[in-house]
């Protein structure tokens, strides 16, 4: 009878695991597809609602500053009632805001996005601390399968949106609803974790020493890692919203820089779950940071080039470093960090400047094209943030863990 009740029990272990696992890869199918859906859908919904430009605009930066002003605050919230607790409403607002986006008008559309980029921002923030906290020896591939899973459903929402309008009658509006589905279905599957959320005060007992408060505003470590996780996002958002337009300059046509746009988004999945696994063996990650950086350099100087033989591999290294950058911040939001906490607060700081940048990074290329009547300029400026990547990366890289209290300096693992 007890054999049997220890295989049963087993058996349950064994299900809940792989409940978590299904958890993680459908938050994260959630952390980019609802963004990524609406951007080839933007021309039907100006024209349908009437849009000037710089409004239809917003509807992609208004997610990108709410994940500035709030990544702060996930933490705190996780603190007083759980992760997964925080997790299943981050989920429940995302849902929320994809549906609402889709019902009515103009109204509705920003408030849903504005709800939309609640729920992601949460996300963003909290799933490497709630990896570091249920995968402590699997850091690294979990953290792998969230990146590629994040990315697929990115493209997947990218390319098939203005397809799915186009079945029936559903047109832009049951587009953006088809997906709610994902999230939907990560709301069930989340279901079980909320019996077993600690608040992240019991957490913290077990991690750390009573009384210690992390000091990451004042830590050295902790800046590197923001400004490669935020500069790496100023790069990306930049190259996603100008480079169509740049190629086409340099004499592409729309639909051959769509395709390239594709290719340089392609090539960010598979590098976003080997970097991982990589990162995680390595007791030094400084090498990769650099690399990191060197491949985004190449990358735009390939661009600023312009050769037509050249543009296909740049557009590829940039997105290789992309992914390289994007996998190495969310490594190193648990790689430097002490308990699961202190990796929610890193990742809150780290994306909430991060997501700022990323804002400003369009605006500020797009001004200095105007002010130039060149594309040279703002390239050579990406040129010189992948310097900055480059060192910040390598200082990142080193195999140190943030202080954990306001009077000691970083300390160094020991081996």
């Amino acid at each position: 009878m007890q054999k049997n009740t220890s295989v049963d029990q087993t058996k349950m272990s064994s299900l809940n695991k792989w409940l978590l696992i299904l958890g993680v890869i459908l938050i994260a199918a959630n952390l980019r597809a609802p963004l990524t859906s609406i951007g080839s859908l933007i021309s039907y919904i100006r024209t349908d609602l009437e849009l000037s430009h710089a409004l239809a605009g917003t509807i992609t930066t208004l997610p990108l500053i709410a994940f500035a002003i709030l990544s702060p605050f996930a933490p705190k919230i996780a603190h007083k009632i759980s992760m997964e607790k925080t997790i299943f409403l981050s989920l429940s607002v995302l849902a929320v805001g994809i549906v609402l986006r889709s019902l009515f008008g103009t109204a509705s559309l920003f408030v849903g996005t504005a709800l939309i980029g609640v729920g992601i921002a949460f996300g963003n923030v909290l799933l490497p601390g709630f990896i570091k906290m249920k995968f402590p020896l699997k850091v690294g591939i979990m953290t792998g399968i969230y990146g590629v899973f994040m990315n697929v459903f990115a493209a997947l929402a990218s390319g098939l949106s203005v397809p799915i309008s186009s079945i029936g009658q559903l047109g832009w509006k049951g587009s953006l609803a088809f997906w709610s589905l994902p999230a939907f279905i990560g709301i069930a599957v989340w279901l079980p974790q909320l019996r077993k959320g600690k608040k992240q005060d019991e957490i913290d007992s077990e991690d750390q020493n009573p009384g210690e408060k992390t000091a990451l505003w004042r830590s050295p470590l902790a800046w590197a890692i923001t400004l490669f996780m935020g500069l790496q996002s100023l790069i990306f958002y930049t190259v996603i919203t100008w480079l169509p337009e740049i190629l086409q300059s340099i004499g592409y046509s729309s639909s051959a820089s769509g395709w390239l746009l594709f290719l340089m988004q392609f090539a960010i999945i598979p590098v976003t779950f080997i970097i991982p696994v990589i990162a995680e063996r390595m007791d030094n990650q400084s090498l990769l940071s650099g690399l990191t950086g060197i491949l985004f350099i190449l990358g735009l100087a390939g661009v600023l080039y312009g050769n037509h033989t050249l543009i296909p591999i740049s557009v590829i290294l940039i997105g290789v470093a992309g992914g390289c950058a994007f996998s190495l911040s969310m490594m190193f939001f648990s790689m430097r960090t002490t308990s699961a906490i202190q990796a929610s607060e890193m990742s809150g700081m780290a994306q909430s400047f991060g997501y700022l940048l990323a804002a400003i990074g369009p605006v500020l290329f797009g001004a200095l094209h105007d002010l130039t009547e060149s594309w040279a300029a703002p390239l050579i400026m990406l040129i010189g943030v992948s310097v900055v990547i480059l060192l910040a990366g390598f200082e990142a890289g080193k195999k140190k863990v943030i202080n954990e209290t306001l009077e000691e300096e970083p300390e160094t693992l020991s081996v």
